[in-house]
């Protein structure tokens, strides 16, 4: 800990109930931060929930701190497997800040690759989504949505099931192998929901059974979707979380057209947490980082790029967000069947589809 503001202080930001971490006084943590001069990101692509623009708000609001970011089409387990890669290490390819799936949360702190920190507007997060130490917290989530290349796909699939249809030759695919992604993972939960399961080690079995389907079908396509795959034609429908379907939808600009659905059945809701490495060579800045995404400003650029704010009620209940952002959002409707699954959940579907991809699926997604 760097210099604590007055005892008085820091008494009163306690009785909000914010931590000793965090009661730090900004203007301590900002210098302290500055000093530092960088900050290290990973795996935050531009296209993703708005990060481009959120990285630029940061960097605006802090000119004298450089933005140092690694892999940005990394996964949850590259994130900390680079952590484990540079615990000894202080250079630039030693991360600050991680952003990865719910599910790699409580294994990450269980390693010891996290440190604890509770922002300011701790007590706003609710509870089912964070860590009570604070090692790990939410701060979005979106629903599993399918992206379509409409100039390709004449008939939009509006449900999981629709997939196996002998006009989806050679056209799904996943964001990424769901064995190191959690998108990927999420998708086949969302899959294995819609065949009539219920999260867990139920999930994975029918998910990938439904997956092992598709594929002897001849309908999978062992690639990672995104934009670029799109628009070339290799995997003309993707699943996607919602937020990263709209905004690839926007990348793409018409060019080819197309179409987001959320489907009518295994509607899934996927939260994502961050968390400052305990390795972390620059941890004033990454504190400064955490409580620039979790302040309003923060919070509204993840809402501006398709993203549901972890403190997305507290801003309504404020009426703080701006009526054009929520417009740009699919109808309420689309998400009111969203399933939450617990962590336990989460965990066991991890563990069915990670020992089982290779013996029931069988293809390695590139």
């Amino acid at each position: 800990m760097t210099l604590m503001k007055t005892l008085a202080t820091s008494a009163s930001l306690l009785a909000m109930g914010v931590s000793m971490a965090a009661a730090q006084s900004m203007d301590d943590l900002v210098a302290a931060a500055k000093a530092e001069g960088t900050l290290t990101t990973i795996a935050l692509p531009h296209d993703w929930c708005g990060y481009g623009a959120v990285i630029e708000g940061f960097k605006a609001k802090y000119p004298e701190i450089t933005v140092n970011e690694l892999n940005p089409d990394g996964s949850s387990a590259d994130e900390l497997e680079a952590i484990r890669a540079n615990k000894g290490n202080t250079g630039p390819q030693a991360p600050d800040v991680v952003d990865i799936g719910l599910s790699f949360g409580p294994a990450a702190k269980e390693e010891g690759l996290i440190q604890p920190y509770k922002v300011a507007t701790w007590d706003s997060i609710p509870d089912s989504a964070k860590d009570a130490d604070g090692f790990w917290y939410g701060d979005y989530y979106g629903v599993m949505s399918f992206i379509v290349n409409t100039d390709l796909v004449a008939n939009v699939p509006t449900d999981w099931s629709d997939l196996m249809k002998p006009e989806y030759a050679n056209a799904f695919a996943l964001s990424g192998d769901p064995r190191s992604g959690n998108q990927g993972l999420m998708s086949v939960m969302s899959a294995g929901m819609a065949a009539g399961a219920e999260p867990g080690a139920d999930s994975a079995a029918k998910g990938l059974e439904f997956m092992a389907g598709l594929n002897k079908a001849g309908n999978f396509v062992p690639v990672s979707g995104k934009t670029g795959t799109i628009a070339q034609g290799a995997t003309p429908i993707v699943a996607a979380w919602d937020y990263n379907a709209l905004a690839w939808r926007d990348t793409l600009a018409g060019n080819p057209k197309a179409e987001v659905v959320i489907p009518a059945s295994g509607v899934l809701a996927g939260v994502y947490v961050q968390a400052i490495s305990a390795f972390a060579p620059h941890p004033n800045a990454a504190k400064l980082w955490m409580e620039y995404i979790y302040s309003d400003e923060g919070q509204l650029g993840w809402l501006n790029g398709y993203c549901h704010p972890i403190r997305f009620n507290d801003l309504a209940k404020r009426d703080v967000i701006p009526a054009e952002m929520m417009a740009k959002l699919p109808p309420a409707a689309a998400y009111e069947k969203a399933v939450f699954p617990t962590l336990e959940q989460q965990g066991a579907h991890k563990e069915g589809v990670t020992a089982g991809w290779e013996a029931v699926v069988g293809v390695k997604v590139e």
